[in-house]
């Protein structure tokens, strides 16, 4: 027993956490950092850097937070030079960092579907890019992409969001071709529906959005960031080792559910 609880441990491993200040990415990180991992996390201001270090400090976590764009190259190429130079070489990437704009297809300007593909498509390249060569040279690295409901399902406004997340998960099944022989595994999550800040509006007593989620959930409830902490932990844990290429959805059953008959 106590081995295979070991092979589920982070200890000693060095996580990046992209966005990681609140909501998802903080979840994931303060999971890892109870797993004993190390948590690095960056955002796109110092506010929002600071926020992020009050948040953990509270909950007695020493995490290290960087201002930083992902969508930047030469930045996240500096970034992830300083981190290697500073704590280690980076065992566990999370691309969490994303955005979303919700506005109808014929209504949206290509600058805002550039936008959003190249913070969630893009961004996710170049991060992955940045890491993939320290983990060759340590001999293992988990890659772990936050997908979507939308790498699967379309729905109205959301078609840059959805085009990005549908080829993040194809980018997250060819790292894990293109590198599985170097005992890199790359994987995603697909949250469902769940209950953050940026979902706030959507949940609000009354709205109809709510209660059609709800009724398209087996698990008859919107998610919590909670629910995500053990499937991340598995994803860039020894337990997954040979785990590659796979995205898991965390949806209350969403994708397996055809609704109920009107």
């Amino acid at each position: 027993m106590d081995d295979i609880l070991k092979s589920f441990s982070l200890e000693g491993k060095i996580a990046l956490v992209t966005g990681a200040s609140y909501g998802i990415g903080f979840a994931i990180a303060s999971a890892y950092a109870q797993a004993g991992a190390t948590i690095c996390f960056n955002d796109l201001n110092q506010e929002l850097v600071d926020k992020g270090l009050q948040a953990y400090e509270e909950l007695g976590i020493k995490a290290h937070g960087y201002v930083c764009d992902v969508t930047d190259e030469e930045k996240i190429q500096e970034l992830v030079a300083k981190i290697e130079q500073e704590i280690g070489v980076i065992d566990i990437l999370v691309n969490n960092a994303g955005i979303i704009k919700r506005i109808p297809m014929t209504e949206m300007s290509a600058e805002d579907f550039r936008k959003v593909i190249d913070v969630d498509l893009n961004a996710p390249f170049i991060v992955a890019k940045a890491v993939i060569p320290g983990m060759i040279k340590k001999g293992h690295g988990k890659i772990i992409n936050i997908c979507s409901m939308m790498s699967e399902l379309g729905r109205e406004t959301v078609s840059a969001y959805a085009a990005a997340k549908g080829g993040l998960k194809m980018l997250t099944k060819n790292i894990a071709s293109e590198y599985g022989g170097h005992n890199i595994q790359c994987n995603g999550i697909g949250p469902g529906y769940i209950a953050t800040p940026q979902t706030a509006p959507l949940r609000e007593p009354g709205n109809p959005f709510n209660d059609f989620i709800i009724s398209k959930t087996p698990a008859a409830r919107w998610g919590t960031t909670e629910d995500l902490m053990g499937p991340a932990i598995f994803l860039a844990s020894d337990a997954s080792d040979f785990v590659n290429g796979h995205i898991l959805y965390v949806d209350g059953g969403i994708l397996a559910y055809i609704g109920k008959q009107p």
